[in-house]
């Protein structure tokens, strides 16, 4: 397979080389403005006159000149844009001879007059002004009812990954944004996978600020990558949308629909889907979400001054995993899935007031069935545990958002936000776990049944006011923030774990468990933040900022033991703890901003006070946790704009976070007899001290990009669980301080056209290195892994008809221990994926994606692969083809599996899990246009 894959990549490079000699010809010129002058770094267009599809592009050099090398033969339009000038069209005739020079042309500087010629005339494939992008759609052709994401892979610079990851010249896509208007929250998915092609007049791709610089006012130096989304006119009044229905073999069911409907000042979408065939359910952000404990970390948080003091988190002591043990590992595309979701999004904006709101719902029932092997090593001893499972899960999850933003006059403006989380699910897990010493004797064998149900809810507020002073640069802001997270759950668990002696087939000792375990979790937050920008110069800024935070945080974790009809309290598990942190900080940054070039220097002192008391029961005697940890924290920032899309950025910073409440605590959970955890009320708080370094480039004129970076960590006190594995296999864990554990990584990137407008490729490599210190039996273990990451990306559409993607992915990760050096690991896994798009005659069109992974690990003999083929025919159907008929083969080989494999600390896993397979699928697709497409304006057409 990989010899397959290469030739293709040879093939490829081989058509290209072929398009580029024979019967060729160079076709240069100049562009200036009526005086004569050239005009440097203007955009400059060939187009193809039978449909003014883009042929090649570039930007003229200093002198205005051009050149475009090994053209076909064939006559073409030449486009040129200018900022502040009319656009100016030519049509080009190849003269005789290798070299057609056209000479020098003037461009006419824009006035009124000529604005509506402008209008007519300014219309082109691309158009670059500064590190704006912008595309005509027009000129890059996808099938009927496509997406906006089949779109954005035709366009030069753009790249989507399978999972519908956004890259524009070689970064990820933070924001995407529809007529500039936020799109179901930040979402970048959520755009580009439900609205349609046709709808897009243009798409702009641009580095946009972010959002704490557009709160303060200040320039920080930070960009985020942004593709906003210009409908047409026709789709800004009016709805539009798609629905679709499939069945298939072994009852495979799916529907999915979304419907828009836009104007001036509002935009309204709502979409559905639902499945059983693992498609769109819920993502592991989402579980997380669901889980209470992603801390509302979703900007415009409001804690200003620089980063990495201490992320003033909202979540607690994730107490709620308690309520899922032996859950295991999900994953939306494991297993069995039926999803269930559903949302709506409204927007509202006339300039002074800013709306946003968005609800959604989604649910998933997830079968898995996995088989986990895992091999365990001390200083003196390996040994390997077999797990076979089944967990039948059940996920819901509400969410809902909201975004005001008012600008009450030029000085002032209010921002309120509001993000809220409802959810509930279950779990029915059985396992059947066996431990194994060397030579294959059984040791301990484990039959483990629970079931919890759980919920939660949470809501984040919060309210953002500034004030821009009179004179330039001052200004103020203030925030305050109210965040509840609240949680509660049962588990019933049941477990009979047997204790064998070498060489016996009965089991020596047996301990059976049988116990609930209802745990309540009561979380609030209040904090607030205020930021003063002072102006010294027009260079240099002074930013003063405060930060408080209260959080409280109140458990309540009742265990018993069940018994014929008989409950009684455990009250070696049972726990309560009320705990309050206090978290203050005040610091000041030093800010130089001129000509693109941005340093930062600052400093915080900081003080978190842990309040806390914990004891067996709420009316018990309490023992008290009374914790005040004092820090100077420095931070240096760097960025650079050294124009051109080229970008250097650098910094360091440090950050202290205070230990979980639960470690503290003295007391032995010992729920899972074959794993018990013990508190340490000695712990400190870790430390972390990081620096990198980047650069960014990119060429508009080629569409090549570069990046390249470094990042470097290192921890004191890093907070690390020692583990004591007795002579029965049995594990405690203890959380300790250790220092020395560092990170270091570096990433690089490359991309450039082989064929401009037909085919591109990009390479891309990164390395990291991780040391982690464990204590395992009162030894040190040093755990080293270096991680080789290569990939290679390319793409070929020679024309509207014929359109291929593939990419090729390595991994490679190499794991050293120092307890034991004879089970050092080095884990391969390999990703090779091929996409083909193919017009047929009468409007069929034929699509196919295979992907083949390898995983290997020759020291434990483990060696997989998995070929993944789907192919589908459609048809465009109905008037103005607004209907589709699809018929689609999945997994023609009938060989999909979850499959994962990873080292850390002293083990190495391998996980299998059986997941859906191969099926059949017949489906119809209805586009809904609710508005003609020759709405006009007045005076002028499209």
């Amino acid at each position: 397979m990989k010899k397959i894959l290469l030739l293709l990549s040879c093939c490829l490079l081989v058509l290209s080389a072929n398009a580029q000699t024979g019967g060729r010809f160079t076709l240069k010129g100049t562009m200036a403005d009526t005086a004569g002058v050239g005009l440097p770094e203007a955009t400059v267009m060939l187009l193809a006159p039978k449909d003014s599809s883009l042929v090649n592009f570039g930007r003229t050099g200093k002198d205005g000149s051009f050149e475009f090398k090994n053209l076909k033969r064939l006559p073409y339009i030449l486009k040129v844009t200018y900022v502040g000038y009319v656009p100016f069209q030519h049509n080009v005739t190849p003269a005789e001879g290798d070299v057609t020079d056209l000479g020098k042309f003037g461009m006419k500087y824009l006035n009124q007059e000529l604005y509506a010629v402008v209008i007519k005339a300014a219309r082109a494939p691309l158009s670059i002004r500064g590190d704006t992008v912008e595309y005509d759609p027009r000129s890059f052709k996808v099938p009927p009812g496509a997406t906006v994401e089949d779109l954005l892979r035709r366009l030069p610079g753009m790249q989507v990954e399978q999972d519908g990851t956004i890259k524009a010249q070689g970064e990820t896509v933070k924001r995407v944004t529809v007529d500039g208007k936020r799109f179901f929250g930040d979402d970048t998915k959520a755009a580009t996978k439900n609205l349609p092609a046709e709808a897009i007049a243009k798409v702009q791709v641009f580095n946009d600020k972010t959002e704490q610089s557009r709160i303060t006012g200040v320039e920080d130096g930070k960009r985020e990558k942004t593709v906003n989304l210009e409908l047409k006119d026709s789709h800004k009044k009016g709805g539009f949308g798609k629905a679709s229905v499939g069945a298939g073999s072994d009852n495979r069911l799916e529907g999915k629909i979304n419907y828009n409907r836009f104007n001036e000042k509002n935009q309204f979408s709502v979409i559905g889907l639902g499945n059983n065939t693992n498609s769109g359910g819920m993502s592991w952000d989402d579980y997380q979400d669901f889980k209470g404990s992603q801390s509302f970390n979703w900007g415009d948080d409001g804690d200003f001054g620089f980063g990495g003091g201490r992320y003033i988190s909202f979540g607690g002591d994730n107490d709620e995993e308690s309520l899922t043990i032996q859950a295991g590992r999900g994953g939306q595309n494991k297993g069995f899935n039926k999803n269930w979701a559903g949302g709506a999004n409204y927007n509202y904006d006339d300039k002074k007031t800013k709306f946003n709101t968005s609800y959604y719902y989604n649910q998933t029932n997830q079968t898995l069935d996995a088989i986990v092997n895992q091999r365990n090593f001390l200083s003196n001893l390996t040994y390997n545990t077999v797990d076979t499972n089944r967990r039948a899960n059940f996920n819901g999850n509400h969410r809902g958002s909201l975004r005001f933003e008012k600008t009450i006059d030029s000085v002032n403006t209010l921002i309120v936000l509001s993000n809220m989380r409802i959810g509930n699910g279950t779990t029915d897990y059985t396992n059947d776990r066996r431990y194994f010493r060397e030579e294959n004797v059984l040791s301990n064998k484990t039959n483990v049944k629970n079931f919890s149900d759980f919920n939660s809810f949470a809501i984040g507020n919060t309210a953002i006011f500034r004030h821009k002073f009179k004179e330039k640069g001052k200004n103020f802001a203030a925030s305050f923030a109210y965040n509840i997270n609240n949680s509660n759950g049962i588990i019933n668990q049941q477990s009979v774990n047997q204790f064998f002696n070498p060489m016996e087939t009965e089991p020596d000792s047996v301990l059976n468990v049988n116990q609930r375990n209802d745990t309540k979790s009561l979380r609030n937050q209040i904090k607030s933040s205020l930021l003063y920008i002072e102006p010294l110069s027009k260079k240099f800024f002074l930013e003063s900022f405060y930060n408080f935070s209260l959080k409280s945080d109140e458990v309540t974790r009742e265990v018993n033991d069940r018994g014929e009809g008989i409950d009684v309290p455990n009250l070696s598990l049972t726990r309560y703890y009320n705990n309050k942190s206090t978290f203050n900080r005040i610091g000041t940054t030093l800010r130089y901003s001129h000509n693109g070039l941005n340093i930062s220097a600052g400093v915080g002192a900081q003080q978190i006070h842990m309040d806390g008391k914990f004891a067996v029961t709420k009316d018990d005697d309490y023992s008290f946790v009374d914790r005040k940890y004092n820090n100077v924290v420095p931070n240096v920032s760097m960025s650079y704009d050294l124009k051109k899309n080229r970008y250097l950025y650098g910094g360091y910073r440090m950050s202290v976070n205070e230990p979980s409440i639960s470690d503290l605590q003295p007391i032995v959970d010992n729920s899972n007899p074959l794993f018990i955890r013990v508190g340490n009320p000695n712990l400190k708080p870790s430390v972390s001290q990081s620096a990198d370094i980047g650069y960014n480039m990119f060429n508009p004129g080629n569409f090549m990009q570069v990046y390249f970076g470094a990042n470097y960590q290192y921890f004191r006190n890093q907070v690390i669980y020692n583990q004591i594995v007795d002579e029965n296999l049995v594990t405690t864990t203890t959380p300790t301080n250790i220092s020395g554990g560092n990170m270091f990584s570096f990433y690089s990137n490359y991309g450039f056209p082989i064929v401009k407008t037909k085919s591109n490729l990009t390479l891309n490599a990164s390395y990291n290195l991780n040391n982690n210190l464990t204590n395992i039996n009162n030894v040190l273990n040093k755990t080293q892994t270096n991680g080789y990451n290569f990939g290679l990306r390319t793409d070929f559409t020679p024309s509207d008809k014929f359109t291929i993607y593939a990419n090729a992915y390595w991994n490679i990760s190499d794991t050293k221990y120092s307890i034991s050096e004879g089970q050092n690991q080095k884990i391969v896994n390999g990703n090779y994926s091929a996409e083909l798009n193919y017009k047929l005659p009468k409007d069929i069109y034929f699509q196919s994606r295979f992907n083949y992974n390898t995983y290997t690990n020759d020291r434990v003999g483990f060696n997989q692969s998995m070929p993944i083929l789907n192919v589908s025919f459609y048809k465009a159907v109905l008037k103005s083809k607004k209907g589709e008929i699809r018929l689609s083969a999945f997994d023609l080989f009938n060989k999909n599996r979850g499959i994962s494999q990873y080292a850390s600390q002293n083990f190495v896993s391998q996980e299998q899990v059986r997941t859906l397979a191969r099926y059949f699928m017949l489906s119809f697709t209805y586009n809904m246009r609710g508005v003609t497409h020759s709405v006009r304006r007045k005076g002028y057409g499209f």
